[in-house]
């Protein structure tokens, strides 16, 4: 399977669980930053940061970086021959070159085609739409009623796309979070009597490399990695109503697809308490050197003042210097070029969730 998997999210996870289930071992592409912005605009993440992403994903065996937009000849061949690859996979939306024609069309041709159900309500343009959206009610004035706003991104969706305006976002169908999705994320194992469980809370707001590469880290301080992620309410009260952009569902299964974390509390609580400390057997709690909430220390009361009173709280170094603010800060930077981008996309997405039809197997 391949994509540019730009902000990955968990829809990118979920196509990557069903591929995954098709096989034995899942080979992932990942386009070259050219390729992308060739044939779709610039990417918001440069390809290190989406090699990161694609390689902590747990379902992942092997990663190819520059893959091609679109399966040539050469291209096939090589995973063939080399890669071992039986078939090739795609979800069941078109994937269209500037020229019209289909990206997959010679491994359609070769009989190595094999397609899946595209995940429902979510999409790198919507999430790059969300933000766009957000940037523009914000600059046009500050009276608006921003918990408003704020609650229509993150559930993912504005009004005006779905009464049929193309602004700079898209048209998409609500996200529809199920207790069989959660279950297909989860893992099925809790933590041995005598294992060292590490806790690490945040937002995990547009889940990106530096979320992953602190995840990698405490995981290798323990034996089990167990993920706090807060409720949008608490995301809202410390980092502004126009947060957080990807509601607590969302944010909780791209934790989930993490291959270094093992369990997640779904709205924790932003004080570790004595009592979660004792319920959960916390070993450790860490808290990172980049972070938007790295003010802890300042607030009237610190959340980790119990895992401090107790010796068991530590700072980690995180390995890389990017938040969700600096995500956020990129599409900003350059609002011009993401909105063409998104105004083609969206009109892309807006004929594929008109014409959509049910589609098994996921």
């Amino acid at each position: 399977m391949d994509g540019c998997f730009d902000m990955m999210h968990y829809g990118h996870c979920n196509a990557l669980r069903q591929a995954r289930a098709l096989g034995d071992q899942l080979v992932v592409g990942v386009v070259s930053d050219a390729e992308i912005t060739a044939n779709k605009g610039p990417p918001v993440t440069p390809l290190h940061e989406r090699m990161i992403m694609v390689r902590a994903v747990k379902w992942v065996d092997e990663v190819i970086p520059d893959a091609p937009y679109a399966i040539t000849e050469n291209f096939m061949r090589k995973l063939f021959d080399e890669y071992n690859i039986d078939y090739i996979i795609h979800g069941d939306d078109p994937c269209v070159l500037p020229d019209g024609t289909d990206a997959y069309a010679l491994a359609k041709k070769a009989g190595r085609y094999k397609q899946i159900k595209r995940t429902e309500g979510v999409s790198t343009t919507d999430i790059v739409g969300r933000m766009l959206l957000c940037t523009r009610e914000r600059s046009i004035s500050e009276n608006h009623d921003h918990s408003s706003l704020q609650r229509q991104f993150s559930n993912g969706h504005s009004q005006r796309f779905e009464d049929g305006g193309m602004g700079c976002g898209t048209r998409v169908s609500h996200f529809l979070p199920t207790s069989r999705r959660i279950v297909q994320f989860s893992n099925s194992k809790g933590p041995r009597a005598d294992a060292r469980i590490v806790y690490i809370d945040g937002a995990f707001d547009l889940f990106h490399a530096g979320h992953v590469e602190i995840l990698r880290v405490a995981r290798g301080l323990g034996d089990f990695l167990l993920v706090g992620i807060h409720n949008d309410q608490t995301v809202s009260s410390k980092r502004g109503t126009h947060r957080p952009i990807m509601n607590l569902h969302e944010r909780s299964l791209s934790v989930l697809a993490c291959r270094y974390v093992d369990e997640v509390i779904i709205g924790a609580p932003q004080e570790v308490s004595r009592d979660m400390v004792t319920t959960f057997n916390i070993s450790l709690v860490l808290h990172g050197t980049v972070a938007e909430g790295d003010d802890f220390k300042q607030e009237k009361s610190n959340p980790y003042a119990v895992p401090i009173s107790m010796g068991i709280f530590k700072v980690l170094d995180s390995p890389l210097d990017v938040t969700t603010t600096t995500i956020i800060k990129r599409i900003v930077s350059n609002h011009e070029a993401y909105q063409k981008r998104n105004e083609k996309k969206g009109a892309s997405e807006k004929r594929y969730y008109d014409d959509k039809t049910y589609v098994s197997g996921d």
